[in-house]
């Protein structure tokens, strides 16, 4: 998903390793761990120490309009697009102007201004046209001042609303600058098209299974354990990690897992490539076992012939020309196209989301101002709102009905047995609520028809949220689910969680856990197969992908760098590939 991306982040890397021993520093300082799940590590460092968390893609716009106003007397308007985001004080942030379009009510521009969409933010857009004062039209647009040219009207949305229409379009009516802000009916000033693409170097992937033999034993009373790191070769000698392998224990002739490389992370089929291999050290000093430096193309001649490839030593200081006895050995050299999130997006797939609210007695009277539960009569949002509320603006764009399963658990609802899984609308046949609004209303409606009770049980909402997934997946249906779960405590079914997420993790379903108040939730992370080893059932079964992302709401808040958006939904996107991929479902 690095798509066009990747290339900015390639020419910054530069050096990526830092002065550790071997030099075996991963990209932002921190050292290599071959055991962590991530299989692309030194990217990702990389990328977040620039600020970048989560899906991002480069999506290119391009502006038109129509029935613009004419603002000439004896000719027609000479109309200019600025675009702007818009920042949630209300801040504009100039992107960039089109080119001037003369004599035309009905322009389409030529200019195309690229912005950077990243799933787990809500991205304001802001668009004004202006007719341009023909005595103007020598200067560059760029150093045109707005405030001396006629306005034309604007137009505002988020991305997600353009990348989630069909083809990509999105249509919408000029405004004047009072009216866009305005809940009246606005006067018909034209119409403003946006057309959104993606852009990539390319969607081809490699699919490389590489394995060793005769490596060098670098322990006393064991056999080495070996792990592979790839980068690309750049001008000067630099290496820029790409991939690195996991870690095979006591193991002289490893085979390692099939992974991915994009041709656009490596630059093409005839970068060169530096394949090295180290023993793994869990003090960091990895001991350089040998190195191959081959392009893609020249691995695909290695495979197709089956014939390996002598390794030489690693370290400068060794005899270059030496030639080791082990080799390398490309068992799997296999090119397709990778599809990107986006692409599933056009193609018609929606994200359905689906919230459960924590009502045990552990969240305090409800009535009273220091209960997790409290509704503050000022507006100010509880913890539980607010959870919703930054989930909910985020995902209700990709939910085409915007009609929300809203369950409660915990509680005796209408004075009856404690539920672990109850419809919060009051219904006893459909769970369903319109929009986000309805499940703020059904939540403050549930606040005074519940009895908060315990303990805390995730097992029927999750089977509950299943069950949907299920019944979707039946039906062939491009629908992936997204259950959104709110808590203040640890759960008491733990084995049972484990054993309906370990099921789940075969549907096209992820859920969300957001810890809220002040409960130590460092058992909570057992969940999260990121912090801890894949969950497995009571039966012994593992699940087959990581589904469940878990974020503490009080370390967020007090972090302060990324909402709880941000850190909750920044995984949701791989997964939901993981699971596109896993099943081979073409966009």
């Amino acid at each position: 998903m690095l798509s066009g991306f990747f290339r900015e982040a390639a020419a910054a890397m530069g050096n990526c390793c830092s002065d550790v021993t071997d030099g075996k520093a991963a990209v932002g300082g921190s050292p290599y761990n071959p055991d962590a799940p991530g299989p692309n590590d030194a990217v990702d460092v990389f990328l977040k120490s620039r600020g970048y968390h989560g899906l991002f893609s480069q999506i290119e716009l391009s502006l038109s309009a129509s029935n613009l106003r004419d603002m000439d007397m004896f000719s027609k308007s000479d109309p200019m697009a600025v675009i702007y985001t818009k920042g949630n004080d209300g801040s504009l942030q100039e992107i960039g102007r089109t080119e001037i379009v003369l004599n035309s009510l009905n322009p389409q521009w030529i200019t195309k201004h690229t912005v950077t969409y990243h799933f787990e933010m809500v991205q304001m857009l802001l668009f004004r046209v202006y007719d341009v004062d023909r005595k103007l039209h020598g200067p560059q647009v760029k150093t045109l001042k707005l405030d001396e040219q006629q306005f034309l009207g604007e137009a505002t949305c988020t991305l997600s609303e353009i990348v989630t229409k069909p083809n990509w379009l999105l249509t919408m009516d000029l405004v004047d600058v009072i009216e866009s802000t305005n809940t009246s009916r606005p006067k018909n000033k034209g119409k403003l098209n946006v057309h959104a693409e993606e852009v990539f170097v390319s969607k081809t992937t490699t699919e490389l299974t590489f394995r060793c033999s005769d490596l060098k034993n670098m322990d006393f009373f064991s056999k080495s354990d070996t792990f592979l790191v790839i980068s690309k070769c750049v001008e000067g000698g630099t290496t820029i990690p790409v991939y690195k392998t996991e870690v095979l224990k006591n193991n002289l002739n490893p085979i390692w897992k099939p992974f991915l490389l994009y041709t656009s992370q490596v630059g093409s089929k005839d970068t060169p490539l530096s394949i090295e291999c180290f023993n793994y050290n869990s003090n960091g000093n990895h001991n350089p076992l040998g190195k191959v430096q081959k392009s893609l193309a020249e691995l695909e001649k290695l495979s197709s012939s089956g014939q390996g490839v002598h390794m030489f030593p690693s370290l400068e200081k060794d005899n270059q020309k030496k030639i080791l006895k082990s080799q390398l050995f490309v068992d799997k050299f296999s090119e397709r196209v990778q599809h990107t999130f986006l692409d599933y997006l056009a193609g018609g797939c929606e994200l359905n989301f689906m919230v459960a609210v924590d009502f045990t007695n552990s969240n305090g009277n409800p009535r009273q101002p220091d209960s997790l539960h409290y509704i503050d009569h000022s507006g100010r949002p509880n913890a539980y709102q607010k959870a919703i509320l930054e989930i909910g603006e985020v995902l209700h764009f990709y939910d085409y009905d915007k009609k929300f399963p809203l369950w409660g658990f915990g509680a005796r609802p209408s004075d009856g047995p404690v539920s672990h899984c109850f419809n919060l609308n009051g219904s006893s046949v459909n769970s369903e609520v319109e929009g986000i609004e309805g499940i703020m209303t059904a939540y403050r409606q549930a606040l005074f028809n519940v009895s908060l009770a315990g303990p805390t049980i995730f097992g029927p909402v999750i089977k509950a949220a299943g069950l949907r997934a299920g019944q979707a997946l039946a039906a062939n249906e491009k629908k992936y689910f997204v259950l959104l779960i709110i808590t203040d405590g640890v759960i008491s079914d733990l084995q049972e969680t484990k054993d309906a997420l370990v099921k789940a993790s075969d549907l096209p379903l992820s859920i969300l856990i957001i810890g809220v108040g002040g409960a130590d939730f460092t058992e909570m992370e057992i969940l999260d197969a990121d912090k801890g080893e894949s969950l497995q059932s009571s039966t012994g079964r593992l699940a087959s992908r990581d589904i469940v992302q878990f974020v503490p709401f009080r370390d967020v808040i007090q972090g302060g760098e990324v909402s709880v958006a941000q850190s909750l939904l920044a995984e949701l996107p791989s997964q939901f590939l993981t699971y596109m991929r896993n099943r081979d479902i073409l966009p």
